[in-house]
């Protein structure tokens, strides 16, 4: 692979999903530590990877990368998977302090701003603070299972054997309107990060009644990440093919509010 080394930090993986040309691909994004931009690493067959190279995030991690010719967003860059290194990862001791010094300088006014850029500029990864959030769900559409079994059929010749990854039967949204931007007309995303699928995966069998295991996401989604005491921002993507129209969150930033801060929580 021609091309550069960079030093990512971490910040999003989503859960994964099948592909028919990968067989199954977590789309990771987080911070060039060379720019201090955003960059998508993509595609990573996460679970294919070797033991000491299965990062998490908050991890910088090395890699071999070069811009994806056939995504023309700019944050999008092919990776080496072989080449990846972890260098060290940080945890959340002195209030979050190691990890806010990369990813709050790359925050942006509003969600309608990154909106704007992406028409603009096809900018397509972006975080920003929300505000006046909600929770919602509803039973995700069927998935087309033939698909799925032809992509983990294909790649079970040249990946590691693996099962197909389950499926999540439900879709998790965030309704919120945009804190620094008055006129916000309010907006509605799907959340996608690999947090989110994990937890259903696990609290399924524990909570299986459907009002119990849903209070238990709110509980986690809004009352711990979107709480009064958290600085929250959201970390959003969209897909290559509908650009601005398919924004998603890949994941919540939320490190606990600083005692001096003068930001203002309303919800």
């Amino acid at each position: 692979m021609k091309g550069g080394t960079k030093k990512v930090l971490i910040t999003v993986k989503t859960y994964p999903n099948p592909s028919t040309k990968y067989e199954e691909t977590v789309c990771v994004a987080g911070i060039d530590l060379s720019t201090g931009k955003w960059i998508r690493l993509y595609p990573i067959t996460y679970r294919d990877l070797d033991d000491n190279q299965k990062f998490k995030k908050y991890c910088i991690i090395e890699v071999n990368v070069k811009k994806a010719n056939n995504d023309h967003r700019p944050e999008s860059y092919k990776v080496d998977t072989d080449s990846i290194k972890i260098i060290k990862c940080y945890d959340t001791k002195k209030g979050w302090k190691d990890r806010k010094q990369f990813i709050l300088p790359a925050k942006s006014p509003s969600f309608c701003d990154i909106l704007e850029q992406s028409i603009q500029h096809d900018v397509s990864l972006g975080m920003f603070k929300p505000h006046n959030i909600n929770f919602e769900y509803k039973k995700a559409k069927p998935k087309d299972q033939i698909k799925r079994e032809a992509a983990y059929a294909k790649g079970r010749l040249f990946n590691k054997p693996k099962e197909p990854i389950e499926t999540i039967p439900y879709d998790f949204r965030y309704d919120f309107y945009c804190l620094e931007k008055n006129d916000c007309p309010g907006h509605n995303l799907m959340i996608i990060d690999w947090e989110i699928g994990q937890a259903y995966r696990k609290w399924r069998s524990l909570y299986p009644n459907e009002s119990i295991l849903m209070n238990k996401f709110k509980e986690k989604w809004i009352n711990e990440f979107c709480s009064i005491d958290r600085d929250t921002y959201f970390i959003v993507g969209n897909t290559q093919r509908f650009r601005h129209k398919s924004f998603m969150v890949l994941g919540v930033f939320y490190p606990p509010l600083e005692k001096t801060s003068k930001n203002l929580r309303l919800f």
